[in-house]
């Protein structure tokens, strides 16, 4: 059976959404403009009417396509077996470090209700939590887990491994006087991820 054709990114609207992650990261919603957008992007206004619709549609594809690398990973092969769960680590630091504003921007809007897409980054979150619930059942069905693990226990300890290092990027590297750079991050995923698998294949013995 043939995949279907990868279509090559459009360029405007790539670079839309890149200026309106810049954009929405470094002010607050209401004071971003779709104008200031859209010569960020060095682009005509009329564009975002026609990619996303409005400035709301904008923001939440940008958030959307943030997170898509994440996400898309729930649908593939990476966590088939609980050692992929380092690799998992590794992909979310990369993507977050990158823009290190973003998972403040997700708690703001969750825990302080501040700007939009408050419904809209919960119907991905749960997404991700329904996808990640079927891949431990895998997980389960294949013996790799214990039965008894509680799915929502697993969530929460790994949300807390991936994103404090993140939200505290900045405060991290004050104390420790170093760059949380490339290398530091993969070898950080390496420990997270031995002690994440640890904890899920401890149970299996018990």
């Amino acid at each position: 059976m043939l995949s279907p054709p990868e279509f090559a990114p459009d360029p405007v609207r790539e670079r839309l959404l890149k200026a309106a992650l810049d954009s929405f990261l470094s002010d607050e919603y209401h004071k971003v403009t779709t104008r200031l957008i859209a010569e960020k992007a060095n682009v005509n206004i009329s564009m975002i009417r026609y990619y996303f619709g409005n400035k709301e549609g904008l923001y939440e594809e940008m958030i959307r396509d943030t997170l898509n690398p994440l996400l898309k990973v729930l649908d593939g092969q990476l966590l088939d077996s609980v050692e992929g769960f380092q690799d998992f680590f590794y992909l979310y630091y990369q993507t977050m470090s990158k823009q290190p504003e973003f998972p403040k921007l997700i708690l703001k809007v969750l825990a302080l209700n501040q700007g939009p897409g408050r419904r809209f980054i919960q119907q991905l979150l749960e997404r991700g939590r329904t996808r990640g619930a079927k891949k431990l059942g895998d997980l389960k069905s294949a013996g790799q887990i214990a039965p008894s693990l509680d799915p929502d226990i697993v969530r929460i300890a790994f949300v807390s491994l991936a994103m404090m290092p993140i939200l505290l990027k900045d405060i991290f590297e004050e104390q420790l006087g170093r760059p949380m750079d490339g290398a530091f991050l993969e070898k950080l995923a390496a420990f997270n991820g031995s002690l994440f698998t640890a904890g899920l294949t401890r149970t299996t013995a018990e």
